[in-house]
């Protein structure tokens, strides 16, 4: 199967995968929960991985100048952000790499921000590290035809004036599905600039920004923003290979980048010999495969608005600028305290439940759409039927 030419498996053959989201539920549940993707891998990644595992090159990590070679191609070619492939490390995962990044710069008790709705996982973080959880919020407008999520700057500006030691920012943001605009990100390292705070920003949906938007990463702001900032990122929502196990984080500053040094140097081999270098393929050759997903993905964020309309037309969602999480309010359905629980009992349907991202979204469920749209389809008519 061509890169330029992706079918994805039936739901039948989908059943038969190892992974999290299929293992998860009974067959009869439909599973649109975690985040990976349904795609076939691309070539260029399955010819590494095959070729490796063909010649038994199953040994540990080591040195691979590869991954930041290939990350300063892609985050060139992508964002027009140089680099220093120098300062690119490896991680297991992002949530590894971000709770060792505390560890080196916080000690419990320290107050760290986030602003809720968020990715549930920031919370696990937060509590592994024993860090005090400070949350401003972000607003609801109510306003669809934009963002209808906000930022709130005085509880933002507040937050960072009580003394907090780090941000912990998601960029593009999960679940919201919007990308912080050059400006915001400026205002944010202007305040971590005054109040000495460090930001840790999440940039692991980056690669999937659709046409027409534009995604800033932090570390291509300025000086500035290189001594108050480390990204931490990954193929792995990108290119659908979070089992492999590889993140990198990335810094742009000696002074970061010497502070960095005291983070465990085990981190590095904890991750995978095949995920360090089918990252490295994914950021520098496999673009076009990249392009190929993400034009299925501009299909089916929007037919989830069209089946919305013509099917649960109450419910509210707002098209994503990013990635492949749908974000529905479905308050308008009655459908009980916890509406995730309703619609895997009556529908046999299973989402992210929203009180997990923010416990101000307890009538919002997550919807992953990195699936065909015959699966989505079906998605929608098991929420109407739990009505």
């Amino acid at each position: 199967m061509s890169d330029q030419e992706i079918s994805i498996p039936s739901l039948k053959e989908l059943r038969t995968h190892h992974s999290a989201k299929w293992r998860g539920f009974p067959d009869d549940v439909l599973p649109l929960p975690v985040a990976e993707m349904d795609f076939p891998v691309a070539e260029p990644i399955r010819a590494v991985l095959a070729e490796m595992v063909a010649n038994s090159d199953l040994g540990y990590l080591d040195s691979i100048p590869e991954l930041g070679i290939g990350f300063k191609k892609f985050a060139a070619e992508r964002w027009n952000w140089n680099v220093d492939e120098k300062q690119v490390r490896v991680a297991t995962d992002v949530g590894v790499a971000v709770v060792e990044i505390l560890r080196v710069f916080t000690k419990p008790g320290d107050s760290i921000l986030i602003s809720s709705p968020v990715y549930h996982n920031f919370y696990t973080w937060i509590s592994e590290t024993q860090l005090n959880l400070v949350d401003a919020p972000f607003e609801r407008t109510g306003d669809e035809t934009t963002n209808p999520w906000v930022i709130n700057w005085d509880s933002l500006e507040s937050a960072y004036s009580s003394g907090i030691k780090v941000h912990l920012l998601c960029s593009p943001h999960n679940p919201l599905g919007f990308i912080y605009s050059k400006q915001d990100l400026l205002r944010i390292v202007a305040l971590a600039k005054k109040h000495n705070v460090l930001v840790i920003s999440d940039e692991i949906h980056a690669p999937l920004t659709y046409p027409g938007e534009t995604f800033v990463p932090m570390l291509s702001l300025g000086s500035d923003a290189e001594s108050v900032s480390v990204c931490v990122t990954a193929a792995s929502k990108g290119w659908n290979i979070a089992g492999l196990k590889c993140a990198i984080i990335v810094s742009q500053n000696e002074q970061m980048n010497s502070k960095l040094g005291n983070l465990a140097p085990a981190m590095h081999y904890r991750a995978s010999l095949l995920g360090g270098f089918a990252t490295a393929v994914a950021f520098a050759d496999s673009g076009v495969w990249l392009d190929t997903v993400i034009a299925k993905l501009d299909h089916n964020r929007h037919l989830i608005k069209e089946l919305l309309a013509e099917k649960l037309p109450t419910v509210r969602y707002h098209i994503p600028q990013n990635s492949y999480l749908a974000w529905l309010d479905l308050e308008s359905l009655n459908l009980g305290e916890n509406p995730m629980a309703t619609l895997l009992e009556k529908g046999r349907v299973a989402f992210n439940s929203g009180h997990t991202f923010g416990k101000q979204c307890d009538q919002y469920v997550r919807l992953n759409f990195a699936t065909s749209p015959e699966i989505i389809s079906e998605a929608i008519d098991r929420i109407a039927r739990s009505q």
